[in-house]
């Protein structure tokens, strides 16, 4: 199926093609809630990750046995073709490309199986579209080149994109490497990295305020420890109600203090620093500490950070899945929004 197939005698736009999609390295389905929000017509044949914990997630939101738990490296240009796709959408794991994997690229064995896929893209002619998501960095690695070269001897156009939500109006920086991969020319090709959203998906910017739950008693066990506030607190990213920002949510929020996402209080900017020149200005450690309280400085829970990530309000975990988990899994995945825009280049 050309899923560029849309003129008739007329002139007129023919029905737009079902796309069928393969989900690969699917997490807890940021990809299909993308195409989802996208509002094109698509069927999601098969969802694959290794993960059991997000294949759980998946399964909870879009239905039991959606998702299955294999092994990408078994997959198979017969397989493939069988499954009658014309989409491949993916995010491989991003450890071999980041700081804490210690940039080992395609040496890292996590990378294996996004190498079997390159080997794979001239085998499955049926592929029309493929979307694939990275960490920002990925495009100067040697698998960015790989996948890129193989692209193009499988006889696919691309782009592709470096973006981030709050290019979009989200309250979140989450800089990501997009690229876009189709068997027809782009109707606005280039060579250059695209770095600005397509206008008609930027909504009106947002606050922290806006995605925050109700403050209420069941919040205060995302409070930040004593110990936490005595000793991380001034090198914390700090948002509150009034923020028109956040940091990047990594897997390792709340277990590391530094660089893995932001915390919240809920006071308002003026009234929090307010508090916290007072602390500066105090040796006495049982004044600092009573001080640091007045702030209820929490970390977000993990329904504030999907939403962030733009996640639907009818996103949900399963009841026995821990904060920890959550966490988890939501800094694997990807931002809805920002993918949904690049459903356009379908066409």
């Amino acid at each position: 199926m050309n899923l560029n197939e849309v003129v008739d005698d007329n002139h007129q736009h023919a029905p737009d093609p079902e796309y069928r999609v393969l989900e690969l390295f699917s997490g807890i389905g940021g990809m299909h809630f993308a195409i989802d929000r996208s509002g094109k017509p698509y069927k999601v044949v098969a969802a694959i990750d290794i993960n059991p914990v997000a294949n759980t997630i998946y399964n909870h939101n879009f239905g039991s046995d959606k998702a299955k738990n294999s092994n990408i490296l078994s997959l198979t240009p017969e397989r493939i073709e069988k499954l009658d796709v014309n989409v491949i959408l993916m995010s491989p794991p991003c450890q071999p490309f980041s700081r804490n994997g210690s940039f080992k690229d395609v040496d890292d064995r996590r990378a294996d199986p996004f190498v079997h896929l390159c080997d794979l893209l001239d085998k499955i002619p049926s592929v029309q579209f493929v979307l694939l998501e990275n960490v920002k960095g990925f495009e100067r690695s040697q698998a960015c080149e790989l996948y890129k070269t193989r692209l193009s001897a499988a006889g696919f156009f691309y782009k592709e994109y470096i973006l981030s939500p709050h290019d979009f109006g989200i309250p979140n920086t989450r800089h990501r490497y997009y690229c876009i991969a189709k068997r027809n020319e782009f109707s606005n090709p280039t060579n250059e990295l695209v770095t600005s959203p397509n206008l008609k998906h930027i909504q009106s910017a947002r606050t922290i305020g806006d995605l925050v739950e109700p403050e209420s008693d069941k919040l205060s066990r995302y409070l930040l420890k004593d110990d936490i506030l005595r000793k991380r607190l001034a090198i914390m990213d700090i948002c509150t109600p009034d923020s028109i920002n956040s940091m990047c949510f990594t897997k390792a929020y709340t277990r590391y203090a530094e660089g893995t996402g932001s915390v919240y209080s809920p006071l308002l900017r003026t009234e929090f620093d307010a508090i916290y020149r007072e602390v500066e200005s105090t040796d006495d450690p049982d004044k600092q500490i009573m001080l640091m309280r007045k702030l209820n400085v929490r970390y977000f829970t993990p329904t504030e950070v999907a939403r962030l990530m733009s996640f639907p309000e009818d996103f949900d975990f399963p009841p026995q899945t821990t904060d920890k988990q959550c966490y988890q899994v939501l800094g694997n995945s990807i931002n809805v929004l920002v993918v949904s825009s690049l459903f356009d280049e379908l066409y």
